[in-house]
C-alpha cells in the first residue's frame, strides 16, 4: 500500500482560489456513493460569480510572470504537481473509490497515467521543440529587395479554464491532461471541479497548490472552483480566459462551444464530447476467428462498465461464414457479465433512457442482457443487433449512448461496407479487424476511415489510449470540436499556443529559443534545416 501523507488537510468544501479558501455562496451539494447512494460530505457549494471573477484575475495577474519561467522550472513544477499527488497515498484512493464506484486497481492505474502525463509533459519542457523555433537568416544582398531576419517560436495563449471530466476523476480531471498540457505551456490554469467527485478534486487541487506555493510561483498559476452550468457559463464568458478545455457530453461541449463564440472576443474550445468508435469486422477474419472476436468484442465493451470515451458503440460485421459465431459468443459473455454500478446517478439515468430508445427502435433486436448486480447506479450490460439497410436509414442509431451497450450491424457486401462509412459522424477512433485475404477491402477501408477517425487501429480494440509523443486522442466533430488536435498525448500542448514572427528584432532583446546561439541547444529549423545550431 502506498503511505498517505499524513498532513494532508482534512476536506473542507471551499473552492481554492489562488492561495486562499474561498466558502461557496450558493446551490449545496455533495458526492454520492454510487454503489449505495449514500451522501458522502463534506457539503459543497457552487461559486458565484465574484468567486469566479476572482480565480480569472488572479490567473490574468500571474500570467506575464508564469509564461515566462524557464524550462527547467516550469519541468520542475510539474514534477512536483505529481509527487504531491502521490504523497497523498491511500487518502486519495479511498476518495475515488467512495466517490466514482471505481475498482481500486483502476484507481491507482489513472492515478499513475495522472502522474506520468505530467512527467511526460515536464520533459517535453525540458527538451524545447514545442516552442516550435525557426530562423529564416537575413540577406541583405538579395535583389530586388534584401531579404529580412525573421524568426518564430510559439508562445502560450492566456490563463485556461479547464472542465473536469466525470468518467476520469484524475486523469482528465484536476490535475489531467489538459491542466498538464496548458500548464506546460506557459499559462496558468482555472479548473471547474466535476461535481460528482468534489472530494478527489479538493485534494488534487490542494496538491498543485502545494507545488505552486512550494515553486513560489503566483498564486494565480491555479485555482480550483466548484459548481455547475452558470458557474462554467461563467467562468467561459470571463474576458481573462482565453482557452478552454472541454471533456463530457456533445449537449454541454456545444453549450460552452457557443458561449465562447458569442464573447465580444471569442476564444477557442478544445472540446472533446461524443464517439461510438465503430468497428469493422472484415470476411476473412470473421470466417478465421469469428467467436474468439465476439468475446474480445464484449471484454472491451464492458472495461469501466463501458464508461471510456473510446468504447466500441457500434460493431460492423460482414453477415457471412462467422457472422453466427461473432454474435453468439458475444451474446453469452454480455449473459454471463454483470451490471457494476455506473460513475454517478446522472449517467445511469442517461443509459437507462439510451437502451430503452435502442430497444424500442423498428428493427433493431436485443440478443443479450447481462446480470442487475443492484446497486444503485448499476450499468447491465446491453447487446443489440440491426441490419446495415435499417442502419443507414436511421441516423440516430449512430448517437452514442454512454455505457456497456452496444449495436452490432450485419453488412451485405463490399459496398454497404462503404456506404456505411460514408454515413458516419467524426470518430475518436475507427477500428479494422482483418485477414489477410481482406487486405483489399481493409486498404479501402482505411482510406475512408483517416477522414472521419483521430485513430484507426488494426486487429485490436479502441478501449485504452497509449500516452505518448504520436498518440492522437481527438478526431472530426462531433468526436471533438477541434479536430487538428489532440487531447491526450505530447502534442496536447499545442492547443494552448500560438505562432509569432519577428522581423529584424535585435537578437539581444529575443527569447532565448530563437537567439542565434541557440543558448538552449533545443532543435530548430534554420533555414528550412532541422538542427541543433
Amino acid at each position: 500500500m502506498t503511505a498517505a501523507r499524513t498532513d494532508a488537510a482534512p476536506l473542507t468544501g471551499a473552492n481554492l482560489v489562488g492561495a486562499t479558501d474561498v466558502p461557496g455562496a450558493t446551490g449545496p451539494f455533495h458526492a454520492t456513493d454510487p454503489a449505495t447512494g449514500a451522501d458522502l460530505g463534506p457539503v459543497y457549494r457552487e461559486a458565484d460569480d465574484a468567486t469566479v471573477a476572482r480565480a480569472a484575475e488572479l490567473a490574468a495577474a500571474a500570467f506575464e510572470s508564469y509564461r515566462h519561467t524557464g524550462f527547467g522550472p516550469r519541468a520542475a513544477f510539474l514534477d512536483s504537481i505529481a509527487r504531491e499527488i502521490e504523497a497523498l497515498g491511500d487518502v486519495l484512493v479511498d476518495r475515488v473509490i467512495a466517490e466514482t464506484g471505481l475498482p481500486e486497481a483502476r484507481v491507482r492505474s489513472e492515478i499513475g497515467r495522472t502522474t506520468g502525463q505530467l512527467r511526460l509533459f515536464a520533459e517535453v519542457v525540458r527538451e524545447g521543440s514545442w516552442t516550435g523555433a525557426r530562423w529564416d537568416r537575413p540577406d541583405p544582398q538579395r535583389s530586388p529587395l534584401p531579404k529580412p531576419d525573421l524568426r518564430q517560436r510559439r508562445i502560450p495563449l492566456g490563463p485556461v479554464a479547464v472542465f473536469a471530466a466525470s468518467n476520469f476523476p484524475l486523469a482528465f480531471s484536476v490535475a489531467g491532461g489538459d491542466t498538464a498540457s496548458a500548464l506546460a505551456a506557459g499559462a496558468p490554469v482555472v479548473v471547474k471541479a466535476h461535481p460528482a467527485h468534489p472530494g478527489t478534486s479538493e485534494l488534487v487541487g490542494r496538491a498543485v497548490r502545494a507545488a505552486v506555493r512550494a515553486h513560489d510561483l503566483p498564486e494565480g498559476t491555479f485555482s480550483l472552483i466548484h459548481g455547475g452550468v452558470d458557474t462554467g457559463l461563467a467562468l467561459v464568458r470571463d474576458p481573462r480566459i482565453r482557452a478552454v478545455g472541454f471533456t463530457g457530453s456533445r449537449r454541454a461541449g456545444l453549450a460552452l462551444v457557443a458561449a465562447a463564440a458569442a464573447r465580444p472576443v471569442p476564444i477557442p474550445v478544445f472540446a472533446e464530447m461524443s464517439s461510438v468508435n465503430p468497428v469493422f469486422v472484415l470476411p476473412g477474419a470473421l470466417a478465421e476467428r469469428g467467436a474468439r472476436l465476439g468475446a474480445e468484442f464484449v471484454a472491451s465493451l464492458t472495461t469501466g462498465v463501458g464508461q471510456l470515451c473510446t468504447s466500441p458503440g457500434l460493431v460492423f460485421l460482414a453477415d457471412g461464414p462467422g457472422a453466427d459465431d461473432f454474435v453468439d459468443a458475444a451474446s453469452a459473455a454480455v449473459t454471463a457479465a454483470s451490471g457494476a454500478p455506473m460513475l454517478n446517478p446522472g449517467i445511469a439515468s442517461a443509459f437507462a433512457t439510451g437502451v430503452r430508445r435502442l430497444a424500442a427502435t423498428e428493427a433493431v433486436r436485443t440478443v443479450a442482457t447481462g446480470t442487475d448486480a443492484g446497486a444503485v447506479c448499476t450499468g447491465v450490460p446491453q447487446l443489440f443487433v440491426t441490419t446495415g439497410e435499417r442502419f443507414l436509414a436511421d441516423r440516430e442509431l449512430q448517437e452514442e449512448v454512454f455505457g456497456p451497450a452496444s449495436i452490432v450491424v450485419r453488412v451485405t457486401g463490399e459496398e454497404q461496407f462503404a456506404a456505411l462509412v460514408d454515413e458516419l459522424d467524426g470518430q475518436l477512433t475507427a477500428t479494422v479487424h482483418a485477414a489477410p485475404s481482406d487486405r483489399e477491402l481493409a486498404g479501402a477501408l482505411l482510406g475512408k476511415l483517416e477522414l472521419i477517425a483521430g485513430r484507426v487501429l488494426f486487429d485490436g480494440w479502441p478501449t485504452g489510449v497509449e500516452v505518448g509523443h504520436a498518440v492522437v486522442h481527438g478526431g472530426p466533430f462531433p468526436a471533438t470540436s477541434a479536430p487538428a488536435t489532440t487531447s491526450v498525448g505530447s502534442r496536447a500542448i499545442e492547443r494552448f499556443l500560438r505562432p509569432v514572427a519577428y522581423q529584424n528584432v535585435p537578437d539581444d532583446l529575443l527569447a532565448d529559443e530563437i537567439r542565434a546561439d541557440n543558448p538552449l541547444g533545443i532543435w530548430r529549423r534554420v533555414d528550412g534545416a532541422v538542427t541543433r545550431d
